[in-house]
C-alpha cells in the first residue's frame, strides 16, 4: 500500500467492508454490505483518484482475514478489533489480566483456521513454548508457536470465550462459545485437559453457516446409491451408519435426514451435540451433567410420536436395545456404530446383547465409510504406478479406463498436494438370506463372504475406484481401508 493508505487502520476496512485489492493503481473491493460513504473518506485521505471492484461478500471478507493474517505476521499480534468475534465478554476479563495482544493473538489464531479450512485447533504447552496446529482435511499442520510467558493469557481467554473455570487447572474442563468472523459463524467446542507443562487445548470447529451436504453430494456410486434411496425409504427397521470417529458418519446421517424430511412426517433426533440445525426436525442434545444420555433421551422421543428417529451414537447395550425395539414397533431409526466394516455392525450388536434373531427382523442395512483426501486439482500430475502399489489396491495391471494421480503440492494446497476430502462407502444390504445367517449366529466373515457374492463393493474397492477416477491417491485409498 502507498504510505496515505497506510494512515488508515485496518479497523476501519473490517468496519466498513472495503478490501484494498491494488496498490498501484489503487483499487478497492466492495460488495452489497459495504459503507459507500467511507469511499469518500479514503478519497480524502489518499489525495487520490482509485478504480472500485464489485466482489461477492465471501470474496471480500476471505481478503479482509487474509490481510489481519499478514498484519498479525509483522506484528506478532492481530491488528484489528476484538469484535471481529463475537463472544461473551465478563468482567473476568481484565481479573485475568489478559491485555489486548492476547485478546488479538487468540483471534489470529480462529482466522487462521477459518482461512485454512480448519476443523479442530490444538494448542499443545511444553516446556519452553506451545504449539499451536490446526487440522485440515484429517491432517495436522503446525501454525505458529507461543511463547510460554503468553500461553497462560491464551488459555486464560479461551476459558473466559467458553465459560469455563478460570482458577481451575488441575482438572478436565469441557465448553463451548459461538465465535463470528463477517457472515461465518463459527461454533467451538473447547476441551481444556491438564499435561505437565499446562493445560492442553483442543477446540473442535463447527461452521454453521456452512451449506450442508446433500445425499447426492456425498459421492456415492450409482448403485449404492440407489440402494440406500431405497432403504431411508422404508416405513420401519433400523439403518447404522458405521466407522470411526471423524469419518464423516454425522454428515451423511444429516445428509439422509436432510432428503426424507417432510411435513407429513415427525423427525425426531438424539444427538451429541446438534451439529447442525435443520428446520422442520425436533433435535434433542444430550446433556450427561444433569443424566440426559442417548438412552434417556430415545425414551422419551418415542412418547412424541415420531415416525423417523435419529440417534447420534449407539454407545452401549441400553441404547442398542431400545433402538431395536424402536425399529420392530413401527419405527424408522437411524444410528452410528464404531465397527470396522459394515458386516462386523451385526457382531457388535450381539456383543451388546442384542438378540441375533431381534437384528435379522430390525435391520434393514449398513453402511461403513471412510473420509479420503481429495487431490489438488492445481498441482495433481498423472503417472503410472508400480505393482507393489497396484497389487495394494487388488488389481495386478492398470485397467484401460483407469487414471492415477500422486499429489505433488502447491500453494492453493498449503504444499500437501490435496484440497478437501471425500467419502468411501461399502453398503451390506440384509436380504433373507443374510437374515438366516443371523440368526444362525454367524460370524462376520462369514456375513461379508455373502454379502459380496450379492455384490456388496467393500470399502478398499470403492477407494479404488476413486483413485482410478483420478479424485484421490492409491496411497490415501490404502491407508483409509486399512483395518
Amino acid at each position: 500500500m502507498s504510505n496515505d493508505i497506510k494512515q488508515i487502520p485496518i479497523d476501519f476496512f473490517q468496519r466498513n467492508q472495503i478490501l484494498v485489492i491494488s496498490e498501484s493503481p489503487l483499487t478497492l473491493g466492495i460488495c452489497s454490505t459495504s459503507n459507500m460513504e467511507a469511499l469518500e473518506d479514503i478519497r480524502l485521505i489518499t489525495k487520490t483518484s482509485f478504480e472500485v471492484v464489485r466482489l461477492e461478500r465471501e470474496q471480500l471478507e476471505s481478503g479482509l482475514r487474509e490481510l489481519l493474517l499478514k498484519d498479525a505476521r509483522t506484528t506478532s499480534s492481530l491488528s484489528g478489533e476484538e469484535n471481529n468475534f463475537v463472544a461473551d465478554e465478563t468482567l473476568e476479563l481484565s481479573a485475568a489480566g489478559i491485555d489486548a495482544p492476547i485478546i488479538k493473538l487468540v483471534n489470529t489464531i480462529f482466522i487462521q483456521a477459518i482461512q485454512n479450512r480448519g476443523t479442530d485447533i490444538h494448542i499443545e504447552p511444553y516446556e519452553k513454548e506451545a504449539w499451536v496446529r490446526i487440522r485440515t482435511d484429517g491432517e495436522l499442520h503446525e501454525v505458529m508457536r507461543i511463547p510460554k510467558n503468553s500461553y497462560n493469557g491464551v488459555c486464560a481467554r479461551i476459558k473466559v470465550m467458553s465459560k469455563l473455570n478460570l482458577a481451575e487447572n488441575r482438572l478436565p474442563q469441557d465448553g463451548r462459545m459461538r465465535v463470528k468472523s463477517g457472515t461465518k459463524v463459527i461454533d467451538v467446542r473447547v476441551s481444556l485437559l491438564p499435561t505437565q507443562f499446562g493445560e492442553r487445548i483442543v477446540m473442535r470447529i463447527l461452521d454453521r453457516t456452512a451449506k450442508m451436504i446433500t445425499l447426492e453430494e456425498l459421492g456415492m456410486e450409482k448403485k449404492d446409491f440407489a440402494s440406500l434411496d431405497s432403504l431411508i425409504h422404508k416405513p420401519y427397521g433400523s439403518i447404522l451408519i458405521t466407522g470411526p470417529t471423524g469419518s464423516g458418519k454425522s454428515t451423511t446421517l444429516y445428509a439422509i435426514i436432510e432428503r426424507i424430511k417432510s411435513e407429513k412426517t415427525n423427525i425426531i433426533t438424539v444427538e451429541d451435540p446438534v451439529e447442525y440445525q435443520i428446520e422442520g426436525i425436533g433435535q434433542m442434545p444430550v446433556n450427561s451433567k444433569i443424566g440426559l444420555t442417548f438412552a434417556g433421551g430415545l425414551r422419551s422421543i418415542l412418547r412424541q410420536d415420531p415416525d423417523i428417529i435419529m440417534v447420534g451414537e449407539i454407545r452401549d447395550s441400553e441404547t442398542a436395545e431400545i433402538v431395536t425395539h424402536a425399529s420392530l414397533t413401527g419405527h424408522l431409526v437411524f444410528s452410528t456404530l464404531h465397527t470396522n466394516d459394515a458386516p462386523s455392525a451385526v457382531a457388535r450388536l450381539v456383543d451388546m446383547g442384542v438378540e441375533p434373531y431381534l437384528i435379522s427382523s430390525s435391520l434393514l442395512g449398513v453402511m461403513a465409510q471412510r473420509l479420503v483426501r481429495k487431490l489438488c486439482v492445481d498441482c495433481k500430475v498423472k503417472y503410472s504406478p508400480n505393482k507393489d502399489e497396484l497389487r495394494g489396491i487388488g488389481i495386478d495391471s492398470i485397467p484401460a479406463n483407469a487414471s492415477f494421480y500422486k499429489n505433488v503440492g502447491c500453494s492453493s494446497c498449503m504444499n500437501t498436494g490435496f484440497w478437501g476430502r471425500c467419502a468411501i462407502f461399502e453398503l451390506m444390504k440384509l436380504d433373507e438370506e443374510i437374515q438366516s445367517e443371523i440368526i444362525r449366529n454367524a460370524d462376520s466373515n462369514k456375513i461379508r463372504n455373502l454379502a459380496r457374492k450379492k455384490g456388496m463393493r467393500t470399502l478398499l474397492e470403492d477407494g479404488r475406484n476413486k483413485a482410478m477416477m483420478g479424485l484421490t491417491t492409491i496411497a490415501e485409498a490404502t491407508r483409509a481401508t486399512k483395518i
